[in-house]
């Protein structure tokens, strides 16, 4: 049995300027074009968002801090690598905090492969690495993002849109469900 669903893309908004992209969800979509439209009819539900970024996620090389401390000799496999240095991004899981599920980007560094990347962000101590329970890495030629004179046409309608938590709507346990039949009952049986 073959695999029908679409690709899989992690979805990176950025709801102000001065803050970095964070890792909000994934959304599953033919290509990096819908999936960023995807992206804004799903997490771009208040018109805080000023930028969004969609990356394939076969194209971001992860890794845990418990992956990184069961697999010492994973460094020096890492060898120095010939080819062009590139631009990848760093993007971080400092908490382990419920509510924040989420990868926030810390920074870029350039190097040949993701794995020296992830290397040398560690090594060269620009990075809160200590701190650090997940590593993404992400070469830049993958991020499809938003354009300047995309932010009316893809955020702007949510202007109008009216957001609620869930908690706004109340929620009715199925005991006072029960007990609330037990009483229409008994009314209509007077």
């Amino acid at each position: 049995m073959s695999d029908t669903q679409w690709p899989r893309y992690e979805v990176f908004k950025q709801d102000n300027p001065q803050k970095p992209h964070e890792a909000v969800g994934s959304v599953h979509a033919p290509d990096a074009e819908l999936a960023l439209q995807n992206g804004r009819d799903v997490f771009v539900r208040r018109p805080s968002a000023v930028s969004l970024w969609v990356v394939k996620a076969s194209n971001i090389f992860t890794m845990t801090r418990e992956e990184l401390e069961a697999t010492p000799d994973f460094w020096p496999k890492v060898s120095k690598a010939a080819g062009t240095p590139t631009t990848f991004h760093l993007f971080t899981k400092t908490s382990q905090r419920r509510s924040m599920t989420f990868v926030r980007h810390a920074g870029q560094i350039e190097a040949v492969t993701p794995e020296l990347a992830l290397r040398d962000a560690i090594e060269n101590g620009r990075f809160d690495a200590d701190n650090v329970w997940v590593w993404w890495v992400v070469a830049d030629e993958f991020i499809h993002r938003s354009q300047a004179d995309d932010i009316d046409s893809l955020f702007a309608p949510a202007v109008d849109k009216t957001y609620r938590q869930q908690s706004h709507y109340g929620f009715v346990s199925p005991r006072r469900q029960k007990h609330g039949r037990e009483k229409l009952d008994a009314d209509e049986r007077r």
